[in-house]
């Protein structure tokens, strides 16, 4: 009877509510209040370095409807955002107009990034440091940790962020200029996809010819992680990797970066060592405390 007598009332008030919208005329002012946060200084700061500069929206408060439902998370701290906001800017928008110069990156780089506090943990063990969607939004997970991260030194801040940033960008790129098929064949027969974080493929990836294990995902990942890791690190460390693969392996690995580095110059008139020369020289100067992450007085 209960349950009767819900439905009943449902039906019985979408009758009043449709009888009443027959006869009365609706207001134009809508009863829905959105409510919009006050301009605060790092507002004004983005505004000033990522607004009028690229018409990039850096988006550090929640929004439900760019976050992704299917994983638990919480907003990036106010200060955690600010430190974030000038490392994308220094680290890597900088480095591409210094590079490829400013037309480049206001035509080419993502026009949105949004942050949120907690990486986006996965049931396989491993979570997700960030993803590009439509070469139009890049989302950077983890953000509350930036402090930690920092003070454990270049590689760690490139492990977890700056990376992320230039391999999800790599993507952007790929989408509007595709790669030559001949680097998918390469190493064609051992992508693995989701199992490249499973034993063995995760501890003997170099030796398969693939950079990281996550290489092993499929050649778009491949080829964004080849370029991603090549960039932010030294030569002494690309070296150690294809020592460590071996004869064959190595070869495989060296054959890839080759059209990386020959699609970057014919697609984009950017060569990739001088993006890496780039790229250490401003993470030296912000390891070497050069760069006031901290500050948001607009110049």
């Amino acid at each position: 009877m209960k349950k009767y007598f819900i439905y009943f009332s449902v039906a019985l008030l979408a009758a009043v509510s449709f009888s009443a919208c027959q006869k009365d005329v609706l207001s134009e002012n809508s009863v829905i209040k959105v409510e919009v946060a006050p301009q605060n200084d790092f507002d004004r700061w983005l505004v000033d370095n990522y607004v009028n500069p690229y018409n990039i929206d850096f988006k550090y408060r929640f929004e439900m409807n760019e976050s992704d439902l299917n994983y638990y998370t919480v907003p990036a701290g106010y200060e955690e955002s600010i430190v974030m906001a000038h490392l994308v800017k220094y680290l890597c928008v900088d480095t591409y107009d210094e590079v490829a110069g400013i037309d480049f990156t206001r035509a080419y780089f993502p026009k949105m990034f949004f942050l949120i506090g907690e990486w986006e943990y996965r049931n396989n063990g491993t979570f997700i440091l960030g993803t590009a969607e439509g070469g139009k939004k890049i989302l950077l997970s983890g953000i509350n940790y930036i402090y930690s991260v920092l003070e454990m030194g270049p590689d760690a801040l490139n492990y977890y962020y700056i990376k992320t940033i230039h391999h999800e960008f790599t993507h952007i790129l790929n989408q509007t200029k595709n790669y030559p098929t001949d680097f998918a064949q390469i190493t064609g027969s051992g992508y693995v996809a989701d199992s490249w974080s499973e034993s063995p493929f995760n501890e003997e990836y170099l030796q398969n010819g693939f950079i990281s294990a996550y290489s092993q995902h499929s050649d778009g990942e491949d080829f964004a992680e080849m370029l991603s890791i090549y960039v932010t690190n030294p030569q002494e460390y690309w070296d150690a990797q294809l020592k460590a693969a071996g004869t064959a392996a190595a070869a495989s690995i060296s054959a890839k970066l080759d059209i990386v580095r020959d699609y970057m110059k014919t697609s984009w008139s950017i060569d990739i060592d001088q993006l890496r020369s780039t790229v250490l020289r401003r993470q030296s100067d912000v390891a070497n405390g050069k760069i006031d992450l901290e500050d948001i007085t607009i110049k």
